[in-house]
């Protein structure tokens, strides 16, 4: 059976609101892709790392209680799991603050076996790390040799902007791997000074990877390929928190391809149909997290989306 396979940091979040701790959870963004996906019975797996610490057993613990494979998660001594604090504003957008200690060897695990048919996702600056870099991208051409399908969340952060310049071939390397990329608008802002989606595609995109996923907030999401492009409106919902609004929506894009059984050579003839319930998975993923104050869609509902089919 196939399964998806994540790869990216891991981090415990402490959430703030009016600068009070509200919230304590695992997360990073791929990490809350996998454990949402997890959760809506997805076979699924995580590689990353965590300190033999507290911390680092409490988010084991959490992705085994998810339905999460551990096998491919680094526990290091000599280190301490990261923390990341989000502080949400007036309007539940969030402002992080990361501490990290890491030890100098890093990402020591054997990578899971991969074959035609299965998922990977993949994004952040974990997958552009130049510390991490060899291995990471070992691992993406070693999944791009077997078949699988490669997602890629950018998930360009402000505080790296001054980097943009030494990490653009890893990026272009990531780009080119790719079979699905998605990018915020913020993502483009910080790498290109970009925000004009369709532009975005044909100069930066296009030429890598012909399926590419734009989300601007709360703004309508763009779909371009290689027949065309769609706009969809985000659903209408009171936001609690917004920490895992992109993280969720592309736990829904993967879990629409899943379920639909869309390999590597079936994506060049999806139909817009499918595409289109793809697309609407990703949207009733993200709003649903938008909901609440946790990084991920809760049990109950990922209970009755699996039944909805």
């Amino acid at each position: 059976m196939a399964k998806v396979i994540g790869i990216g940091e891991t981090v415990f979040d402490i959430l703030f609101k009016n600068d009070t701790p509200v919230k304590a959870v695992p997360g990073g963004s791929v990490y809350n892709c996998i454990i949402s996906l997890g959760r809506c019975g997805v076979p699924a797996e995580f590689i990353s790392e965590v300190g033999d610490d507290r911390i680092g057993r409490i988010i084991l613990e959490h992705l085994r209680e998810n339905n999460v494979d551990t096998s491919a998660v680094c526990c290091f001594s000599g280190g301490k799991s990261p923390l990341a604090l989000a502080f949400l504003n007036e309007n539940n957008d969030a402002e992080y603050i990361f501490y990290k200690d890491y030890p100098n060897n890093r990402l020591e695990v054997e990578f899971p076996a991969i074959k035609e048919g299965d998922i990977v996702v993949y994004g952040s600056y974990f997958v552009l790390n130049p510390v991490l870099r060899a291995k990471t991208k070992a691992f993406l051409e070693y999944a791009h040799e077997q078949g699988a399908v490669l997602f890629y969340d950018i998930n360009f952060r402000k505080k790296h902007v001054t980097e943009r310049i030494k990490l653009a071939e890893a990026l272009i390397e990531n780009l080119e791997l790719a079979d699905i990329v998605r990018g915020s608008a913020d993502d483009f802002r910080y790498l290109y000074e970009m925000d004009d989606a369709e532009k975005i595609y044909n100069q930066k995109i296009k030429f890598y990877c012909p399926n590419f996923i734009f989300t601007s907030g709360d703004g309508d999401v763009r779909l371009f390929t290689k027949d065309g492009s769609a706009r969809y409106p985000v659903k209408p919902i009171e936001v609690v928190s917004t920490v895992g609004a992109g993280d969720n929506f592309n736990a829904g894009v993967v879990y629409g391809l899943m379920t639909m059984g869309i390999s590597r050579d079936a994506l060049p003839a999806m139909t817009q149909q499918q595409w289109d319930r793809v697309m609407d998975c990703g949207l009733d993923f993200s709003a649903h997290a938008c909901t609440l104050i946790e990084n991920y869609v809760d049990k109950e509902w990922a209970a009755e989306y699996k039944l909805k089919g």
